[in-house]
């Protein structure tokens, strides 16, 4: 499998999860340290392209699934198959597959709660855990209804909540309204026209976006306890949360008020940097993940 800016020899896996079949993508060493890295809505495996060599190079193995719905991965009908219990399952499928006891894990946007929902229930796969832009689930679920700047910027997911027109809208204009996500809420000139056509590929595949979907529609209608209950979503393995501060999904309030609910937590902000850090400061990034997994 060869993708155009990475050099890294890339194996293309589908692996069979409770009936479900996942896509993953594989690079380095098979007795690399292993790195699981879980991208988020509206991406797939390719999020990450950036930061692929530079981990295969340090002597990790890299592993990228494309989530269930997303991509190349099943898309099985209904909500109930979209509810972060189910997607976490499929991330510790994936290593169970793979044979991989114990993982380091980065996520962003929904692979970042998938992480948090990893790190507070599987602290003996999770080795230690970096989560991108997105919060704790308690904290974002306070905030969701008691900050009104943080409703604000959450108004897509009650969109996302109605049928058929939110698929609709998306699919409207060649995808202008995912395009123009990516591109108005990001430094200019970090989507190319490219990388795009990419994405344009992984959304129009069948049943794609009404699966990418489910998952806001889950969380919305079947929240997970975990994130109710202090202790259950304590995070006890070390962890690290990265935020841009620039970022037009979340408020900042809601990153320092996530350490409350880590033994061992970290926060970084990028100040020059939006919801999608992973594409604008690649470099940064990836030696800030490097030395914490040291």
């Amino acid at each position: 499998m060869n993708v155009s800016g990475i050099r890294a020899p890339l194996e293309s896996r589908v692996l069979h999860i409770n009936g479900t079949a996942i896509h993953v993508v594989v690079a380095g060493p098979a007795e690399g340290r292993p790195i699981t890295f879980i991208h988020g809505f509206p991406e797939f495996w390719f999020a990450w392209r950036r930061q692929i060599d530079y981990f295969v190079s340090s002597g990790y193995r890299v592993i990228i699934p494309d989530l269930r719905g997303y991509n190349l991965s099943d898309k099985p009908a209904g909500v109930t198959n979209y509810s972060i219990d189910v997607l976490a399952g499929d991330i510790l499928g994936v290593l169970g597959a793979l044979a991989i006891p114990q993982t380091f894990v980065v996520g962003h946007d929904w692979g970042a709660a998938v992480t948090w929902h990893l790190a507070a229930h599987f602290p003996n796969r999770i080795r230690r855990a970096a989560m991108l832009s997105v919060p704790h689930p308690r904290v974002f679920i306070k905030h969701l209804f008691r900050n009104p700047a943080q409703l604000r910027k959450s108004w897509y997911i009650f969109l996302f909540q109605l049928p058929r027109l939110p698929e609709f809208l998306l699919r409207s204009r060649d995808w202008a309204l995912l395009v123009q996500v990516l591109q108005n809420t990001s430094v200019a000139g970090v989507f190319s026209e490219s990388d795009l056509e990419q994405y344009k590929e992984s959304w129009a595949k069948d049943g794609a976006v009404t699966a990418m979907l489910n998952s806001y529609r889950g969380a919305m209608l079947r929240p997970s306890k975990w994130a109710r209950h202090s202790e259950a979503s304590r995070v006890r393995v070390p962890a690290l949360l990265i935020w841009g501060k620039d970022d037009q999904f979340a408020v900042e309030a809601m990153a320092k008020e996530s350490l409350r609910y880590c033994d061992d937590g970290h926060v970084e902000i990028f100040e020059n940097a939006s919801h999608w850090v992973q594409h604008e400061h690649p470099e940064k990034l990836n030696k800030l993940l490097l030395k914490f997994f040291a």
